[in-house]
């Protein structure tokens, strides 16, 4: 059969192999924005990482699994272009050029032609339809996911299902929207004030990774002289997360229970291995 990339229902869309009885329908969660905003009413653009997006996306296609993609508000994520660099591609070009190439040919940036949907229609056609999700970094999810109340309450249900949820660098900070009240608990760390007693969260206890605070201190100056209001591991430990790291940049996977966490770019190959391992039959 010839492959081909055709829609599904609500923007999803079908992996490059036929779709066989043991296909899996993926969710990738992605942010709306595409700035940060920093402390001191600066801001710096941002958006995902291109190989934390399209490495698992085309492992996943290539699997013949079904991808669908979605945003809080469903709109056109943006790529960050500090990640168009065949550095976080292993140093080589003609994998970062396939990769762009299959970004460019799903058009999931393009204003006009986006498939991505809004997490509310994800919620109104059941999250059941759903086999997995995943979320790539890049800063933009420490804007709006790690508070996106829709986002919140599937991840819940992914969890009291025991389903795999997959992130990566900045993305396992889109966890803290299963709290009750994501808000009030990051307001302290932007503020710098003494932190309160952890509210009660499901992945409290949880073996995790994310960005580590090194690695957000080695990259300050992406940020042009602005400074984060908080970084990911310490809002995560706060929460309950027991954390561990490797050295800066090199590749990390923690896997408990139905959540697989990956430290930083490096780590996106390798959580989407870990995730394609769960969706065998």
């Amino acid at each position: 059969m010839t492959n081909t990339i055709r829609p599904t229902i609500a923007g999803a869309v079908l992996g490059l192999a036929a779709i066989g009885a043991n296909a899996a329908n993926v969710l990738v969660v992605l942010s709306d924005e595409s700035r940060l905003a920093l402390r001191d009413q600066r801001s710096f653009d941002t958006g995902f990482y291109a190989n934390e997006l399209m490495q698992p996306v085309k492992k996943l296609l290539d699997a013949g699994h079904t991808v669908t993609f979605a945003t809080p508000l469903g709109k056109a994520p943006t790529v960050d272009r500090s990640s168009l660099n065949k550095m976080y591609f292993g140093n080589d070009e003609v994998s970062m050029q396939q990769h762009v190439a299959l970004l460019d040919k799903l058009q999931i940036t393009s204003v006009a032609n986006s498939p991505v949907i809004s997490l509310a229609r994800v919620e109104q056609a059941g999250y059941d339809r759903y086999d997995a999700v995943y979320i790539p970094g890049g800063h933009a999810p420490m804007q709006d996911l790690l508070h996106s109340a829709p986002l919140g309450r599937l991840l819940t249900s992914f969890h009291q299902q025991g389903k795999p949820t997959a992130l990566v660098c900045h993305g396992p900070v889109a966890l803290l929207s299963t709290l009750a009240q994501p808000q009030a608990f990051t307001r302290p760390l932007e503020t710098g004030a003494k932190a309160g007693k952890a509210p009660a969260w499901i992945y409290a206890g949880y073996q995790m990774t994310v960005i580590s605070n090194d690695e957000e201190e080695a990259a300050k100056p992406m940020l042009n002289g602005g400074q984060m209001k908080f970084t990911p591991q310490t809002a995560l430990q706060r929460a309950g997360g027991i954390y561990s790291s490797a050295a800066n940049w090199q590749a990390k996977v923690v896997v408990d229970r139905e959540l697989i966490t990956g430290q930083n770019p490096a780590s996106a190959n390798d959580v989407a291995d870990q995730l394609l391992a769960r969706l065998k039959p």
